[in-house]
């Protein structure tokens, strides 16, 4: 019994007898009040505990032979696909001209829609395959028959390209370039073609319009947050003409998720420089993605917030919600108190 007695006797919440207790209206509408309220908080805290967050951490990046991907997907509105050249460049030295590495041509009319679809590697395939000789044949074709064979592809090319260009047709340019993991440029233009069709086509550098939509241009896969700044970019030319230079800082990115899965990408930030095209310049317009490789690789990892966190943050919203309310009550009871008492007092007299 004095085990009992001692324990009872430390007891923080002594209960009162029932017919003691006095349960009033203004005490259940404050009860209403802080069960909504702590509902709410408890509803929050869990949102809170549930979502996950984010951790940056830099390091020096290590990486090395590895190759850069390039996600392109641009819409060149005034000018057609026949026309249309992807051109890499980099520091160790590496051109290549009119790449083939999963790149696709799409045809599309004034409004946007589709109207044929062409895989550049196909291209490059089937000219390659048209000047390719067969080991039986002769080799001493006569320079007359070429130059003629070449008259003729390029008159039937010029002319081709005039329609499509009366027609407003235009060309979207998508796929992934995988260039060497170091500075460089890539550009999209007119230089693919040779210096005598282009002057036919377009009478000069300053009738070529590189009016450009940027729908995606990424340097690897995305992660949850990520923000390219030039997607969605909007570049028109009206009545003038001249190069584009986008000047672009990649910053080698590692997303690592909660179930411990790399994600190896890159974020980059950019600024934009446009030269205006004059009729004596005798370069080409383009547009020019000029970029280079930050020495710091950013680590972003996410976590979730620990159940003792979440437990610790509970305990402390409910609590004080409860503290808080049962103040109000007893505010609230005490001045209906005293003006129920001053209104019996008046009645009195």
């Amino acid at each position: 019994m004095g085990i009992k007695q001692a324990l009872k006797s430390i007891d923080a919440f002594p209960r009162a007898e029932e017919h003691l207790l006095q349960k009033t209206q203004s005490g259940a509408v404050v009860s209403v009040i802080g069960l909504v309220i702590m509902a709410t908080l408890f509803l929050h805290e869990l949102k809170y505990y549930l979502t996950t967050y984010t951790v940056h951490q830099m390091s020096v990046d290590l990486k090395r032979g590895e190759t850069l991907p390039i996600h392109i997907n641009m819409t060149f509105p005034s000018l057609p696909c026949d026309v249309l050249s992807v051109d890499a460049i980099d520091m160790s030295g590496k051109h290549e001209v009119d790449l083939d590495t999963n790149i696709w041509k799409l045809r599309i009319n004034q409004n946007g829609d589709i109207i044929g679809t062409e895989y550049i590697s196909d291209l490059v395939e089937k000219e390659h395959t048209a000047h390719k000789h067969d080991g039986d044949k002769e080799h001493h074709e006569s320079e007359k028959a070429h130059t003629h064979s070449f008259d003729q592809d390029a008159e039937n090319m010029i002319k081709n390209v005039k329609q499509a260009m009366a027609r407003g047709e235009g060309c979207r340019v998508f796929g992934i370039l995988d260039v060497q993991r170091v500075a460089g440029n890539f550009h999209i233009s007119v230089h693919g073609l040779n210096i005598f069709v282009a002057q036919q086509i377009f009478e000069g550098s300053s009738h070529v319009n590189v009016s450009h939509m940027i729908h995606d241009l990424s340097f690897g896969p995305k992660y949850p947050g990520i923000h390219n700044p030039l997607d969605g970019t909007v570049r028109i030319l009206r009545d003038t003409s001249g190069t584009f230079k986008y000047y672009i800082k990649i910053v080698p990115t590692e997303y690592r998720y909660l179930s411990k899965d790399v994600l190896p990408t890159n974020q980059f930030s950019v600024t934009e420089y446009f030269v205006p095209m004059n009729e004596y310049d005798r370069t080409w317009p383009a547009v020019y993605f000029l970029y280079d490789l930050s020495p710091i690789t950013v680590t972003i990892k996410e976590e979730r917030r620990s159940f003792l966190h979440f437990i610790t943050r509970l305990c402390a919203v409910l609590g004080g919600t409860f503290a808080l309310t049962g103040m109000l009550d007893r505010w609230m009871y005490r001045l209906l108190e005293s003006f129920t008492k001053s209104s019996s007092r008046s009645i009195l007299r």
